[in-house]
């Protein structure tokens, strides 16, 4: 493990540009809940267990439309969550390494917007599965795509159902839902995710001569999104995840936790 802390540190050094990719597990050193597997989830959420529904489940669009206090229940738990959770110490670590080189990007699957509250510039952040802290029509009615209120959600914590009033259309009044790529989600509005995309492209493009470095923190294989980008934009990629750190030859894997292997990693550069 020494020797492949040396090489992360070594890699991160000679990189002309960093890319930064976070999964899942990249919030549980903030304490966020690990919702790998349905037990994870369940202990999490024990009113959902009685109820046989898991996240998959819930991450449904159509519970806005059958059940909005359900829905609103869960995504609003998680936003009221992500909200007043800060985020651990790696963020700056990576935000200090990222400032130090000609150019960086994050690519995340994660919605919490962590990113951001620790410092990185939002044009430098690809959310590819949307994010919380925005919100649009369940219908839609307009393609309108608006930061969410700064308002807590009332949930009541024994049958995880928000209480009213729930978040609303600011156009026809209708009940709002996060601005988050559900599954089989017909009606995600993407215009602001395409926005990111599009900056991201340039990154690529303009970078495109130089060494880009990849660092991936916890990024599953069940929606493997995160690890397919930094499998396919990196010349040279570390891999950090406790569970699945498996990674082709030529690369670097640390069966670490996000916030362990940065510490380690910043000993070495410092």
């Amino acid at each position: 493990m020494n020797d492949q802390l040396q090489l992360a540190a070594d890699a991160i050094q000679n990189a002309s540009a960093l890319w930064i990719g976070a999964g899942a597990g990249m919030g549980v050193d903030s304490g966020l809940p690990d919702f790998r597997g349905d037990e994870g989830f369940w202990k999490a959420y024990p009113p959902f267990r009685k109820l046989g529904l898991n996240f998959y489940d819930l991450a449904d669009p159509r519970w806005f439309d059958d059940d909005p206090q359900r829905a609103w229940g869960f995504y609003g738990h998680r936003r009221n969550l992500y909200r007043a959770t800060e985020p651990h110490a790696g963020f700056q670590t990576l935000l200090k390494w990222a400032n130090r080189k000609a150019s960086y990007f994050v690519f995340t699957s994660n919605v919490d917007g962590h990113f951001q509250v620790a410092g990185c510039d939002s044009d430098r952040v690809v959310e590819c599965h949307g994010a919380i802290n925005y919100s649009q029509c369940t219908g839609p009615c307009t393609q309108d795509i608006w930061e969410s209120s700064a308002q807590e959600i009332l949930i009541d914590e024994a049958t995880m159902r928000a209480s009213q009033p729930l978040p609303t259309c600011k156009s026809c009044g209708q009940i709002a839902r996060p601005n988050i790529l559900m599954f089989g989600d017909s009606h995600w509005l993407s215009s602001r995710s395409n926005q990111q995309h599009q900056r991201y492209q340039q990154w690529l493009n303009e970078n495109r001569h130089q060494q880009i470095v990849g660092i991936e923190f916890g990024a599953g294989t069940a929606v493997p999104t995160v690890r397919w980008e930094c499998q396919t934009r990196c010349d040279v990629f570390i891999r950090v995840n406790p569970r699945e750190p498996e990674t082709s030859s030529g690369n670097i894997s640390l069966a670490m936790g996000a916030a362990e292997a940065i510490s380690a990693i910043d000993q070495l550069l410092e």
